[in-house]
């Protein structure tokens, strides 16, 4: 008998899993999946058979009807159960057991969403065929090695965000990217709704903030500091019926989508619709339309009780179409330029009592974390509303290196590790010139394996604030899915990974045996259609020569 797991050997292309899983062991023998296998769903399991049978019964053409059989006859079935006990187990309720051999597979959850994991696992032991959207092979048997696997999440939050405000990513996308998120055992979508280049979520009782600040008249094309220009109009936003699609597409895959409104910074598409939301006594807002090029942009909301009242009632309906229990405010890269050339804003913080414009953003944090903490949520912000004092209650995305994190959790705070210099796929992957738009540091398939979320500063009790950790995709210099994806995969893998998976410390860690079984992964991502990086560099359609990038030579900045 052999087993692998974090650390050990895959021995067979049938149980090259990825994230790797805490325990397997592989016996000897096979399972058989055919026509004849038929599902017994115990109660709680319908979402999950329904599931099934849609992605991987339209991927190998098995019908999976209900299992009519008695124990003991010898009929194939895939018998899905909820096992609460299993939450006891490091992994808590998202633990899961599976054990295939000969004609039975049995897929235990502690809960539904241990039981969808499990079908995921399921899935990949199927192999490469099993996630295409029909049939491809003719095939009407499915062999895989006998295998037990048992296996739970070492963080309860493991994120991506998709930043669909630079660029807008239809909701097609967007649902394909849960599906891809699914794969990976990825359960927390960060949706970046707003931007100074463009709204993208209706708001019904302010409709300008679509029809305005939902489109811009051109795009910089790469770097800010690209001459190049796309001189077509950029834009599109999310129906708030196709927000709810997403969030119940998301939730049948038990993801939860926390989605940002950015304030009071990144904000000038919202002042493009509506002037009366920034500085007015500074700069003629009526002036500004919504912003086409990158960068920290100057133009912020205007401290004031009626601009509070606004986006009070754009949370309002952004808390009817998002459950998720935590709500993202952004809260990052907002100059203080106007507020200290402001006479209202300086009345605001004298009328506050406020030391200065710092503290007059704490304010601004401090309101929302209020008002959301009334209705049942929590706030979380970008490591920025450290400054000034945090919120009271407030969570923190660790975006700038560990210490915000370090920080934060140990005021006891909880942190969603996402540093930029480890976890930011728009960097590029690899030096040299073939590299399309490149930014930042290079960041490799094996830099983003070898990535720890908790910081080594902290001490055990203050790591349970780490929530978990995040991957960021943000959208500057990637027009199209395409380039989402070539930036995304196989990178994303790795951090799912780590995300997932209870892995040695960094530099102890089986890069090496993670390559093998990516070998087997890449073919599921290609039936799955993902342009990914190929591991000898970019194909000549993915490449971008002549449009500038900002490269950042040597290692990132540990901080």
């Amino acid at each position: 008998m052999g087993e692998i797991g974090g650390e050990g050997p895959v021995p067979a292309e049938g149980v090259a899993l990825i994230p790797a899983p805490g325990r397997v062991s592989v016996p000897g023998g096979r399972c058989v999946v055919d026509a004849d296998t038929g599902i017994e769903a115990a109660e709680g399991t319908e979402r999950v058979t329904r599931w099934l049978r849609s992605a991987v019964g339209a991927a190998t053409g098995l019908p999976f009807a209900p299992y009519r059989g008695r124990e003991g006859d010898g009929g194939g079935r895939v018998r899905l159960r909820i096992v609460p006990g299993l939450a006891a187990g490091p992994g808590g309720p998202e633990s899961y057991r599976l054990a295939a051999e000969g004609r039975l597979v049995t897929l235990d959850g502690a809960s539904e969403a241990g039981l969808f994991w499990a079908a995921g696992t399921f899935r990949q032991l199927l192999g490469p065929g099993a996630f295409r959207r029909a049939p491809v092979s003719g095939r009407d048997t499915w062999e895989f090695p006998a295998v037990t696997v048992h296996d739970g999440p070492r963080f309860g939050w493991r994120g991506l965000l998709l930043d669909v405000a630079r660029h807008f990513m239809p909701k097609d996308g967007v649902l394909r990217y849960l599906d891809l998120m699914a794969a990976h055992k990825l359960n927390v979508l960060h949706l970046h709704l707003t931007d100074d280049q463009g709204w993208r979520i209706e708001i019904r009782r302010h409709p300008k903030l679509t029809e305005t600040g939902s489109w811009r008249a051109r795009t910089k094309f790469g770097h800010r500091a690209s001459p190049l220009w796309d001189e077509k109009p950029h834009g599109g936003y999310y129906t708030q019926d196709d927000i709810r699609e997403i969030v119940a597409y998301a939730a049948e895959r038990h993801i939860t989508v926390v989605p940002e409104i950015d304030v009071p910074g990144h904000s000038q598409a919202a002042i493009a619709a509506y002037p009366e939301l920034g500085n007015t006594d500074v700069v003629d807002t009526t002036a500004l339309s919504v912003w086409d090029t990158w960068g920290i942009n100057s133009n912020v909301l205007a401290p004031t009780d009626d601009t509070l009242r606004f986006y009070e009632g754009v949370f309002e309906e952004v808390l009817e179409m998002f459950p998720s229990r935590f709500i993202h405010i952004g809260g990052d890269e907002c100059p203080k330029d106007q507020w200290r050339n402001s006479p209202a804003a300086r009345k605001r913080v004298a009328g506050l009592g406020l030391d200065d414009e710092d503290q007059l953003q704490s304010w601004f944090i401090r309101h929302f974390d209020t008002w959301l903490t009334a209705r049942g949520r929590r706030l979380i912000g970008w490591d920025e509303i450290l400054q000034g004092g945090l919120a009271p209650g407030a969570a923190v995305s660790s975006w700038r290196g560990y210490e915000g994190g370090v920080t934060a959790a140990r005021a006891g705070h909880d942190v969603v590790m996402c540093p930029e210099p480890y976890v930011y796929l728009d960097h590029r992957q690899a030096p040299g010139d073939e590299e399309p738009v490149p930014i930042g540091f290079v960041r490799t398939l094996e830099d983003v394996y070898r990535f720890e979320p908790v910081p080594a500063a902290l001490t055990e009790a203050e790591a349970r604030h780490v929530l978990g950790t995040q991957a960021n995709v943000w959208t500057e210099v990637l027009e199209d899915a395409a380039r989402v994806d070539y930036q995304v995969f196989p990178r994303l893998a790795a951090f799912a990974e780590v995300a997932w998976s209870r892995l040695p410390a960094p530099a102890e860690r089986d890069f090496a045996d993670f390559e093998r079984r990516m070998a087997v992964h890449y073919r599921r991502l290609d039936a799955l259609g993902v342009a990914y990086r190929p591991p000898s560099g970019p194909r000549p359609w993915q490449r971008r020569p002549g449009v500038p990038g900002r490269p950042i030579d040597g290692p990132p900045p540990h901080r």
